[in-house]
């Protein structure tokens, strides 16, 4: 059920991304992206609190199921998330960096999907696992590791405005400290990817290369 999920939350903070700001103009609200650190947090929350009862999940299972899940940069990942989206839940602040954050788990189905096919045992090789792996990659890239320079503009933006120093000590170390965290993850897993798609993807050709030849 996690890869419907994922689709549904991030089609959701898309639409919160693209439309909130037209739809509050005139209304008097705080819209997110000109009030990052405290506009109307109403529909993020929601998102928010849907994804981190999948991560508590998540935790969960791995930590019943260490043996064959255990994986300490995917506890970390959770844990990371989770700590900072407490403030969002409890407090309200930052929904725009928390929609931010969460438009990049529409990578997420694809790494599912990868696990499937090794849990049925497909070849590397496979077209269907090629296909994923580079839906993956490209996808992974774009929502994790291309909007890096975006985002934190936008952090620096908000450095020593009055908003920020509202959000107190707390809120301000979950929110960088997380968001550190978070991106040197995504940083090593990109390298990872990209590695696994490079070599499948030149053991694909060089198998499709030795059959055009056998076919001559």
């Amino acid at each position: 059920m996690e890869s419907p999920h994922k689709g549904m939350n991030t089609n959701m903070c898309l639409c919160v991304f693209l439309c909130q700001d037209t739809a509050e103009m005139g209304t008097g609200n705080r819209s997110m992206r000109f009030w990052p650190c405290v506009g109307d947090p109403k529909l993020v929350q929601i998102n928010v609190a849907i994804a981190c009862g999948y991560l508590l999940y998540d935790l969960v299972t791995v930590t019943c199921y260490w043996s064959t899940l255990g994986d300490g940069f995917f506890v970390c990942h959770h844990l990371a998330a989770l700590y900072a989206y407490g403030y969002v839940l409890t407090r309200g602040v930052l929904p725009y960096f928390a929609n931010f954050r969460l438009i990049s788990e529409l990578s997420t189905p694809f790494v599912n999907q990868r696990w499937f096919f090794e849990a049925l045992s497909f070849p590397r090789s496979h077209t269907l696992v090629v296909a994923n792996g580079v839906a993956m990659a490209v996808v992974f890239f774009l929502v994790r590791i291309a909007v890096m320079p975006a985002y934190y503009s936008r952090v620096v933006a908000t450095f020593g405005t009055p908003a920020f120093h509202r959000l107190g000590l707390g809120a301000q170390t979950a929110w960088i400290l997380s968001c550190i965290c978070l991106d040197v993850l995504n940083t090593i897993w990109m390298y990872k990817i990209t590695r696994g798609c490079y070599r499948v993807l030149t053991g694909y050709k060089t198998k499709s290369d030795q059959a055009n030849s056998h076919n001559d």
